[in-house]
């Protein structure tokens, strides 16, 4: 799978996008036709906790899923939105089975 990164406003180190790569590519385990994964890293303005926001843009075959998820870490935030986009999978490729 093909992972696109975009960070907004600071410049990711490479120890943020190798994580990412390998959080993502866990993914295929569970559905193996993702094309590209889109990921973007934002620093909120909030001055509470949790103002790290990952937004993530699965393309699939005839479909995109979008999960995005905010932590006291980048990391935190790729493993929230990892088990999203896990069970948004397995939904999909459900709803493929019952089509076939």
């Amino acid at each position: 799978m093909k992972v696109r990164f975009h960070s907004v406003n600071f410049t990711a180190d490479i120890k943020l996008l190798n994580f990412v790569q390998t959080k993502l590519n866990k993914l295929d385990v569970f559905f193996d036709r993702i094309l590209v994964a889109d990921t973007y890293f934002k620093v909120e303005p909030m001055s509470d906790k949790g103002n790290k926001l990952v937004e993530i843009k699965l393309r699939v075959p005839g479909k995109e899923l979008m999960v995005k998820k905010c932590s006291q870490s980048f990391e935190g935030a790729i493993d929230k939105a990892r088990q999203a986009l896990k069970v948004a999978l397995l939904k999909y490729k459900g709803k493929l089975k019952t089509v076939d």
